[in-house]
């Protein structure tokens, strides 16, 4: 008798082939969509800063001021109605963990987008645990900051934050989103050191109005009082409240 085989979509040899990359990538999609959607979440506060940021180390001030900035956001979201806004992360330790051990301390929900990489990138205890995420692809997780984002707050970090920040920055400029997306970048004397903004103005290479793309800030108090002037609080829909291209042909 002729052995029937499995259901190519029950079959982990052909899921983890490359033909079955592109059911890979969907699923990276798919399963958040259901979970956000399973759980309310709506509407988020992204924090984006470096993982090897410690308490007491050189970048130590930003990891006590994300906790601090985390919980007030998280008390700023929740109203009456439930939660408007959750605290979004990028799953691991650093200023992602403080972001989720912030919105702990206010007793909210958190989200926690992880990705498997080789050192230092592991899911922290501090977030919900139905609301965190493995990824493997570095577009499918971007996508995901993006969807759900009221905001962004970008701490001090190195190649993996500017690359999840001045993708939203080119959303932004580019016009791809269909609402405003306020981005604060947290600590003048990184940001003014590590990118030389003014020079992109003077080479060319952005307009000045380019600039006002995003604030810097240097406290969280000030920073929370930047996203309440941005950000309005909505009654939570129960479900994911994307954000859309303003370009619908294409």
């Amino acid at each position: 008798m002729v052995q029937i085989p499995p259901l190519a979509y029950h079959d982990p040899q052909f899921l983890d082939s490359d033909e079955g990359r592109p059911i890979r990538i969907l699923s990276e999609y798919l399963a958040p969509l259901r979970a956000f959607s399973s759980t309310g979440v709506s509407a988020t506060i992204v924090f984006f800063g470096s993982a090897r940021a410690r308490s007491g180390g050189v970048l130590g001030r930003y990891v006590d001021e994300a906790t601090e900035l985390a919980r007030l956001v998280t008390e700023w979201g929740r109203t009456a109605a439930g939660e408007c806004l959750v605290v979004c992360s990028g799953g691991g330790p650093g200023i992602m963990e403080a972001a989720n051990r912030g919105a702990a301390l206010a007793g909210g929900r958190s989200v926690g987008l992880n990705i498997g990489l080789p050192h230092e990138q592991f899911p922290n205890s501090y977030i919900t645990p139905e609301l965190c995420f493995e990824f493997h692809y570095f577009f499918m997780r971007k996508l995901w900051f993006a969807h759900l984002a009221r905001a962004l707050i970008a701490f001090p970090g190195g190649f993996g934050t500017f690359d999840e920040l001045f993708e939203i920055l080119t959303l932004a400029q580019t016009h791809k989103l269909d609402r405003p997306l306020p981005v604060l970048l947290y600590g003048s004397a990184y940001w003014r050191e590590v990118v030389d903004f003014e020079a992109l103005v003077r080479h060319g290479t952005i307009d000045r109005e380019d600039l006002e793309l995003f604030e810097i800030v240097d406290d969280p108090n000030t920073a929370l009082a930047r996203l309440k002037q941005r950000v309005t609080l909505e009654p939570p829909t129960g479900r994911p409240d994307f954000a859309k291209s303003r370009c619908p042909e294409y």
